[in-house]
Order: structure tokens, then C-alpha cells, then sequence
């Protein structure tokens, strides 16, 4: 019988990653695990992590910055997102027509919540894609793929926070890792 970990899992994404901006997952599992996190793992070389911290969500946030920034060099913004939270995430999708095709649905996770006028804003530049927001996550549908939609690049200028983005593939990835990671296996 396997026994549950204590503590809270957590998704870790990592902003800014790929490009010139490489994290490497290895090193980053190794320095997680020094730090103290329990059941840590990574998902592909992009900047995505679950583990299990004993601590709450703001001190494990500044714990994994620190540990970041001090053993990888990587200063950039990263979220948290409770293994609770992400379940959500992927219980909510307003666009279950796009789950055939993973790629074409997005999830950002804001920082802030956006006001409904940066919310109305955001949806008036849309020409063809889905948007949707609830709380601090967006839900973007392109079904003409993502590098053709106009909305990325404008997303956290027009919303007035910060972002981090993962196709569907990834968002359905880092739940069954979070899920795994709560039941110790």
C-alpha cells in the first residue's frame, strides 16, 4: 500500500522559458529536491514542474524563485498553481470542441484577475479565437493554431498582468503528474 504525501502539490510554471531562455529540467529537479520538495518532477524542457511542498503557497513560490535564480540563474516570473486549482482548470474548459485538437486550446495563468474592461478588451481584438476568463485563468481557443492568432503577444499588455501559457496537451500532462504526485506514485 502506497501512502500520500504530505504536504500540498503544487503545478510550478515557469514564464519565459524556451528560445535563448533554457532551464534545464535535470538541474532543476536535482535543486527542488535539495531545497526540500518532496515527489518532484518536470514535464518536457519548457518550464513546467509539480512537487509537494509542507509549505503554503506564497512561501513556496518565493522558495522555488530563490532556488531558481540561485542555482539555475533564472530570474523570471514564476506561478503556482494548487493541484486543486489545476483540477479546476481542466474541469471548466469552456471549449471542450477544441480537446481533439490539444494544441489549439490554451491555458494562461495571470497573476492578477483582469478587470471586466481588460477582459472586454482582450475579447474585442479577437478574430476568430475563443476567449474566456475566469478569475486569473484565460482559456484561449485558436483554432487556426497559436502562432497565427494575434492575441498572445497582446494578452498581458491588454489584461494589464502577467502571464504564463500551456497548450492543453501540457495542461492535461501536469494534472495527471499533480495527481500522481498526491497519491505517492
Amino acid at each position: 500500500m502506497t501512502t500520500r504525501p504530505e504536504g500540498n502539490v503544487f503545478v510550478v510554471l515557469f514564464r519565459g522559458v524556451g528560445g535563448f531562455t533554457q532551464l534545464p529540467v535535470a538541474k532543476l529537479r536535482e535543486a527542488l529536491a535539495k531545497a526540500g520538495f518532496s515527489n518532484v518532477s518536470t514535464y518536457i524542457n519548457s518550464g513546467n514542474a509539480v512537487l509537494i511542498s509542507d509549505k503554503e503557497r506564497t512561501q513556496t513560490q518565493e522558495l522555488v524563485a530563490e532556488v531558481a535564480r540561485r542555482d539555475l540563474g533564472f530570474d523570471k516570473d514564476i506561478m503556482l498553481v494548487s493541484h486543486d486549482e489545476w483540477r479546476q482548470i481542466i474541469d471548466d474548459n469552456p471549449f471542450p470542441e477544441a480537446v481533439e485538437r490539444p494544441t489549439t486550446l490554451h491555458v494562461f495563468v495571470l497573476r492578477d484577475a483582469p478587470g471586466q474592461e481588460a477582459v472586454q478588451a482582450l475579447a474585442s481584438r479577437a478574430t476568430g479565437e475563443g476567449v474566456h476568463i475566469r478569475g486569473n485563468v484565460l482559456y484561449l481557443h485558436v483554432p487556426d493554431g497559436f502562432s497565427a492568432s494575434r492575441l498572445p503577444p497582446v494578452v498581458d499588455r491588454t489584461l494589464k498582468t502577467v502571464s504564463t501559457a500551456r497548450n492543453w496537451r501540457t495542461v492535461l500532462a501536469l494534472g495527471k503528474m499533480a495527481g500522481d504526485a498526491g497519491t505517492g506514485e
